[in-house]
């Protein structure tokens, strides 16, 4: 059984959208390399059809993921988030206690949407779980590969 993944309409237009061109364009892409390679004859030895297969593997994998992940998805209206604690969807301005000059902000989201470029975390990663739960004013200390990192909240709020 899969866990329950929550996205936003976004992320699950995002992943919609990729499963459609996997489904309609890169598989059929890759079954004309696998014919186009089975013509050049002996498959025992062919590696651009042992590679054609490969990425056939490759591409059916991700399909049966997307199509995992779509039937278990749940999309989350913002609208409907509380701001008294930090949940996935909502925005969070932290104070760096150890640079008191540096604000940073995150939003939390599923692992599928994010993207640290953006300032979207997933709340599995150490910044989200030690996150998730708290209320504006709480210190958070954060064990991740680099150290330890010491914030407090500011603010909570949905985007």
């Amino acid at each position: 059984m899969t866990d329950r993944i929550y996205l936003t309409s976004d992320g699950y237009n995002r992943l919609k959208e990729e499963l459609y061109v996997l489904v309609h364009q890169t598989r059929r892409e890759v079954l004309e390399k696998i014919a186009e390679a089975r013509a050049h004859g002996d498959l025992s030895e062919n590696a651009e059809y042992d590679a054609a297969r490969e990425e056939q593997s490759h591409t059916e994998a991700r399909i049966a993921d997307l199509e995992n992940k779509l039937a278990s998805a749940t999309i989350l209206d913002p609208k409907q988030i509380k701001t008294d604690k930090v949940y996935i969807l909502t925005s969070v301005k932290l104070k760096n206690l150890d640079t008191p000059d540096e604000i940073i902000e995150y939003t939390l989201v599923s692992s599928e949407e994010a993207d640290t470029d953006s300032g979207k975390i997933s709340v599995r990663s150490p910044v989200g779980r030690a996150l998730i739960g708290k209320a504006v004013g709480e210190k958070v200390q954060i064990v991740v590969p680099k150290g330890e990192l010491h914030y407090e909240i500011l603010e909570i709020f949905v985007k």
